[in-house]
């Protein structure tokens, strides 16, 4: 999948929600911030926070099992007899402890040559920490107890809640200004409330395009949660095996596996590097090398 291709499907997943719960609030006539006397802005405010957070919040209620789902992931245990697999259920959980995780996330693995690993879940106490057999198979031990220091960081300081919350203020904020443009300018053409009602072609218009605007928000974030939890595996297991984990992820970096790159899941992975210039402000993730910079720098 290219550059371009995860961009267009980041910005995607987030548009398909507002979308979804336009249509439906417009199929069901669920419209309590029109009156007879135009449009009420503080039921408009309370009607977009309502469903912009309830969007963002479903979504990291089913994150986990989607997960699951989508990259057929196995859960592993202390039981395990494969060697390889018990060392990253063992690293797991003396890491877990030392990052004082109240609860041990669920371990998963998923058959994939990309060299790639991603935590989920809806709570600490519900997380799910994953990583492919290419990650497992291609990195030493060192290298792979690096990648689960990052993921277990991104569980410790509650990212997964934290992108919830600011994607359901994006919503909010989508919904509102759309509609707000939208009553504005059908206002002008003709004063009446039935021409605004039947006139959904400018709120799905500007939807579109404050997504994308809002896009530059939640990738700007999370490329900050990036370095931070770079940063906190570096203080729990040592700058040298985060700084080495990330330049052997650098170099196996052009290994692909087009069947597990899920839409829903790929903006998780702790491998998704990201281009310069404009197009870096729709990444996800950091370039690699600005990562492995700004850990050399610690």
């Amino acid at each position: 999948m290219n550059f371009i291709k995860r961009i267009f499907l980041f910005i995607l997943i987030n548009l398909l929600v507002v979308l979804t719960i336009t249509t439906l609030l417009t199929v069901f006539k669920l419209e309590p911030y029109l009156s007879a006397h135009g449009l009420n802005i503080n039921s408009l405010a309370i009607f977009c926070l309502l469903w912009g957070f309830t969007g963002a919040f479903i979504s990291l209620l089913l994150s986990k099992k989607i997960a699951k789902w989508a990259m057929r992931i196995e859960i592993i245990d202390e039981t395990h007899t494969n060697d390889s697999l018990k060392f990253v259920f063992d690293s797991v959980k003396k890491i877990s402890e030392a990052a004082g995780l109240d609860y041990m996330p669920e371990v998963g693995v998923y058959k994939s040559n990309e060299v790639n690993a991603f935590a989920t879940g809806p709570s600490k106490k519900r997380s799910l920490i994953a990583l492919s057999t290419g990650l497992i198979n291609k990195m030493s031990k060192d290298e792979v107890e690096a990648i689960i220091g990052h993921e277990i960081s991104h569980i410790t300081n509650g990212d997964m809640i934290t992108m919830t919350l600011l994607q359901g203020v994006v919503n909010a904020f989508v919904m509102f200004l759309a509609r707000i443009l939208a009553f504005v300018i059908s206002s002008s053409n003709r004063k009446n409330r039935s021409s605004f009602s039947s006139n959904y072609f400018f709120i799905y218009l500007f939807e579109i395009i404050f997504m994308i605007l809002g896009s530059f928000v939640l990738a700007f974030y999370s490329r900050r949660r990036e370095f931070r939890a770079d940063e906190n595996s570096a203080k729990l297991l040592g700058k040298e095996k985060m700084i080495k984990a990330l330049q052997t992820l650098k170099s196996v970096y052009s290994i692909k596996d087009v069947k597990k790159e899920k839409l829903a899941i790929q903006s998780l992975k702790i491998s998704n590097n990201s281009k310069r210039g404009l197009l870096k402000l729709f990444s996800t993730h950091p370039p690699l090398d600005d990562r492995i910079d700004k850990l050399k720098k610690l």
